[in-house]
């Protein structure tokens, strides 16, 4: 379904923007769950994540209603995904983010999962959903084309504005997918209002993923999954449970 103009874009950019791809009724559906899960979760919302000060943060959507699991397996979007890392992916973890009102902290230019392509190639790319409309003013997210390329990483703590970067607006309904590779930062809120977005995180099948699905999945929300959705969350792939379980052993928490 890419056509090549856009395969091109994610190739040369790092990125490609898909304008009005979530419909006002799927759109409204997200927005009222998210803000349900934050009043239910409270001071616990995004604890199997990591906390951010100046936002509000979910984490292991999947689990938290049957419209997470049928985003993270849409064909136009695994297609997107399969263009920048090749075949062998899964969901590495699907998170949603809101910019508060009036927070004047940026994110440092940075890279998921600290990844540095390897002989293999890329292997880490992000989805991002935008639930409200992105502008230079609420948090829009900054990025640098073509710095996907460049094989190294962002010093560490860069918030200032660099040469070259983008920042990437649109309405509320855009996705963007994006090359992680390329160095990147969410930006300052300076409006009264928050800034929400959905993050769909994939890795390549050889590395582990930042939520490990299998042991945060309940078994209820494991038996409603079609086949595309066990694939894309890697429940049936034992080498991923040869991963987390190392991860796991290294850090001492799954996160």
């Amino acid at each position: 379904m890419l056509v090549a103009s856009q395969k091109r874009q994610l190739d040369e950019l790092g990125y490609l923007v898909l304008p009005g791809f979530v419909l006002p009724p799927l759109l409204a559906d997200l927005r009222e769950r998210v803000e349900t899960l934050w009043e239910l979760e409270g001071d616990e919302a995004g604890s199997e994540f990591r906390p951010e000060p100046g936002t509000r943060r979910l984490a292991n959507l999947v689990d938290k209603g049957a419209v997470f699991a049928e985003l993270v397996a849409m064909p136009e979007i695994l297609e997107c995904i399969e263009h920048v890392i090749g075949p062998n992916y899964k969901l590495s973890s699907l998170n949603a983010r809101s910019a508060n009102p009036h927070n004047a902290e940026s994110q440092p230019l940075h890279v998921d999962a600290g990844a540095v392509a390897d002989e293999s190639g890329y292997w880490v790319c992000n989805t991002i959903w935008m639930l409200d409309d992105f502008t230079a003013e609420n948090g829009a997210t900054r990025m640098i084309p073509r710095s996907h390329a460049w094989r190294r990483l962002p010093d560490p703590g860069v918030t200032d504005s660099v040469p070259g970067e983008e920042l990437v607006t649109g309405n509320a309904g855009t996705v963007v997918v994006m090359n992680t590779h390329m160095w990147h930062g969410g930006t300052a809120n300076r409006t009264d209002r928050c800034r929400r977005a959905l993050h769909g995180f994939y890795t390549r099948t050889d590395k582990p993923q930042q939520q490990y699905q299998k042991a945060l999945l309940r078994p209820e929300t494991v038996a409603a999954l079609t086949p595309s959705q066990r694939r894309v969350l890697a429940l049936d792939d034992a080498e991923n449970d040869r991963l987390s379980s190392e991860t796991t052993r290294m850090s001492g928490f799954l996160k």
